[in-house]
């Protein structure tokens, strides 16, 4: 990363949706991707196919697959610092997943657990994603999400690396991180009652 870092600088105002600068942008991603991943002897690939369901989405990891998918179709009119954001976000995942002995055991317990804001949840087993909707709230199930422990760390990871990388966007990076920062709790009493459910429904 500390290579990486000294590559990127604070004049980096390059769009993705510059057709001059599409291929550029994508080698400066897979080099931060090569990079982060050699670092951290992760074995994954990256894949700008995103998966049937996540089409709009800005990108996904799947461990099934040990495919990080970045939707460049999405990304490509944001600007850089949104870019890292994103990659630096579903790296983190990777790291989550591949290596969960180095976090604490919020995430660990629900690393598993995917829940998303239309009621449909998974549940990884025994390296297969099983899947069930349950009955609730968007709202319900848009808390659930945004305090997950794994996503609050992800999200903290990347802002606190791209700040680093890109300092001349340090006040964008704060809207869009402050954009993610859960707006109302989920208590831990919440994410059990949530997880049995999910259970008892696979």
């Amino acid at each position: 990363m500390k290579n990486i870092e000294k590559m990127y600088g604070e004049d980096s105002i390059m769009r993705l949706g510059d057709p001059t600068s599409l291929n550029a942008e994508k080698l400066l991603v897979e080099d931060l991707f090569r990079s982060y991943t050699f670092e951290n002897k992760l074995d994954i690939v990256l894949s700008y196919q995103m998966p049937q369901g996540y089409e709009d989405a800005f990108g996904t990891f799947d461990i099934t697959a040990k495919t990080l998918f970045l939707n460049l179709d999405v990304l490509a009119s944001r600007p850089r610092y949104e870019a890292f954001f994103y990659l630096l976000h579903e790296l983190r995942h990777s790291m989550q997943y591949l290596h969960p002995e180095v976090f604490d055991v919020s995430i660990q317990k629900s690393l598993p657990y995917v829940v998303l804001y239309s009621g449909e949840c998974f549940k990884l087993v025994d390296g297969v994603w099983k899947h069930c909707r349950l009955e609730g709230s968007e709202d319900y199930f848009t808390r659930a999400y945004e305090n997950l422990p794994y996503e609050a760390d992800a999200n903290r990871y990347a802002y606190e690396t791209v700040k680093k990388l890109l300092p001349g966007d340090a006040d964008k990076l704060e809207k869009l991180y402050s954009a993610w920062r859960p707006k109302r709790g989920f208590t831990e009493q919440e994410y059990h009652v949530l997880f049995e459910k999910i259970d008892e429904s696979i």
